[in-house]
């Protein structure tokens, strides 16, 4: 009977990371930011119905960058975990952080003992009210959760988008501003990115319950113009 092959527990987690990063490199990046009314997404996503941004509750968005198949899964699982904690208990016990912390174990969970680590990472978004400040939670692939205090980036070249975001960005931009300094910040001074490349959804209050929307091609081309 042969012996199976030792790896030590920090080369089994350091491949495990390296993975996991690889996989999400490959795939196209992910802005989000605080502006003046609410949230605004932006993702640089060809297709038309492969949503990479989504809603989750009244006024909690989910974004995902990676594997479609596996954030789309852990979409799936928080939209029923905030449908029954909203209906067991009430609407307004349904927050950001506590969604977070949800997805966080799944992801940490799986990182350490599933026969591979997902390779995403991902976005919770929450408009502010009366109860509760605006939030961006950011999502790793291992489940470290970093809460963002004006905008985040995930996937691709992160670090290099972050550093053009962080260069135009100011506190208490409009939408118009929000929405050119995420689209220039993605594409980068070598290339441009249009209306119909990008999937972009906003958290706004608009006088009704539900908050999410999500911008067609035209009217963001009309915004970018």
């Amino acid at each position: 009977m042969s012996m199976p092959f030792y790896v030590s527990p920090e080369q089994l987690i350091k491949d495990r990371a390296e993975f996991a990063q690889k996989g999400i490199a490959r795939g196209r990046s992910l802005v989000a930011t605080i502006y003046d009314k609410g949230v605004l997404l932006v993702a640089e996503n060809p297709s038309a119905s492969l949503n990479k941004i989504s809603e989750i509750y009244d006024r909690i968005a989910f974004a995902g960058v990676g594997k479609y198949n596996e954030f789309d899964r852990l979409r799936e699982a928080g939209i029923r975990w905030a449908d029954s904690t909203g209906y067991t208990y009430s609407r307004d016990d349904v927050d950001a952080r506590a969604l977070a912390n949800y997805f966080g174990q799944y992801l940490g969970a799986t990182f350490t003992e599933g026969s591979k680590p997902l390779e995403i990472e991902i976005l919770v978004a929450q408009l502010g009210s009366r109860m509760r400040p605006t939030k961006l939670y950011h999502l790793a692939y291992e489940g470290t959760i970093t809460d963002e205090e004006r905008f985040a980036v995930l996937g691709g070249d992160a670090e290099t988008i972050k550093q053009r975001f962080a260069a135009t960005e100011t506190t208490e931009e409009n939408l118009t501003a929000a929405l050119h300094h995420a689209v220039s910040a993605l594409s980068g001074p070598e290339r441009s990115i249009g209306a119909k490349d990008l999937e972009v959804a906003i958290l706004e209050d608009q006088g009704a319950r539900r908050t999410f929307t999500r911008l067609s091609d035209d009217t963001v081309a009309e915004i970018l113009s």
